[in-house]
């Protein structure tokens, strides 16, 4: 394979997103500047409630979170990818919830090649956006649609006032 080992840094234009989707709810995305416990620790803390369950791979940057919450993870490089804890044939430990999403996202970016890093939160925050409405359906493109109109109209009043003030 061609390219340096790791993790990318938005120094080396290769900036890192962390991802955190609660299991049928919202998703949160962002853009980080590295991959280290002091960047992903705030953003983690903002979003998710003490004591909740936290699924995660073993990238072991996510080690501290067995100190706040309760933290299950999968071990990918030893095969495993799901687990039943508890025996009912379910195999809820796992991340591909998250994995699934991320399938989702990099094709919607890859006709989008060339990017700039100030503009790369821009697009996650929309994807975001309409990844976290789409149980909405028809009531939220309406909704859309109605702001759409109404900031429309309200930049064309201002003009409109605009232009009569200066006659």
């Amino acid at each position: 394979m061609k390219g340096k080992r790791g993790r990318g840094t938005a120094q080396e234009d290769k900036p890192p997103v962390l991802g955190m989707l609660q299991r049928n709810g919202c998703v949160i995305i962002r853009m980080l500047d590295n991959v280290k416990r002091k960047t992903i620790e705030p953003i983690i803390r903002a979003f998710v409630k003490v004591g909740s369950t936290v699924y995660t791979d073993e990238y072991n940057i996510y080690n501290w979170l067995s100190r706040t919450y309760t933290h299950k993870k999968v071990n990918h490089s030893a095969g495993e990818y799901a687990r039943d804890e508890d025996g009912d044939g379910k195999h809820e430990v796992h991340v591909n919830t998250m994995e699934g999403f991320w399938s989702l996202l990099r094709p919607w970016l890859r006709p989008h090649r060339g990017i700039s890093q100030e503009k790369i939160p821009f697009y996650l925050g929309f994807f975001d956006f309409l990844h976290n409405i789409r149980k909405r359906g028809q009531l939220a493109l309406g909704a859309l649609i109605t702001l759409l109109v109404a900031l429309t109209l309200t930049r064309f009043r201002f003009k409109l006032l605009i232009i009569k003030y200066l006659i």
